[in-house]
């Protein structure tokens, strides 16, 4: 099966009124997050293949060629139910796709997997996180000082 073939599987799978991120496909079929854009972008027509519910992981539909975003896939998605917020963005908390842990494509592939993968609050938000601290460069002394109180 092809890398877009395996793509189409898994968003064949996105509920009505439900999201995820290319990210989130892409760590399914062990792909980058491009690639899926990339197949989103090369949707056949005549498959039934939910494109508009894959945005991007800061809840936003992404920039097309134009640099504008697609009205067509807002609407698809305002008409399933999807609320966007004032800044245009999607609650991943509110409405996205939580799945069980799926193996990745290449421990067996999506013909394998149950029909309809169950719901989980376990699964990981798609939100954005506080971006780790960075290491200074210096390297912090670790070992115990003798006290000189007397």
């Amino acid at each position: 099966m092809s890398l877009y073939q395996d793509i189409y599987d898994i968003v064949r799978r996105i509920p009505v009124a439900t999201v995820t991120s290319y990210g989130r496909i892409a760590r399914m079929v062990n792909c980058n997050a491009r690639q899926v854009g990339y197949a989103m972008a090369a949707t056949p027509d005549d498959q039934a293949i939910p494109w508009h519910r894959v945005i991007n992981s800061k809840g936003e539909i992404s920039a097309r060629k134009q640099g504008s975003s697609d009205q067509r896939q807002r609407q698809k998605l305002i008409d399933e139910g999807v609320i966007f917020d004032q800044k245009g963005r999607v609650s991943f908390d509110e409405f996205g796709w939580r799945t069980a842990e799926i193996p990745p494509m290449s421990e067996g592939g999506a013909e394998n997997w149950p029909e309809d993968l169950p719901h989980s609050d376990a699964w990981p938000s798609d939100q954005p996180q506080a971006e780790e601290p960075q290491p200074s460069g210096k390297q912090e002394d670790l070992t115990p000082q003798k006290s000189t109180d007397k």
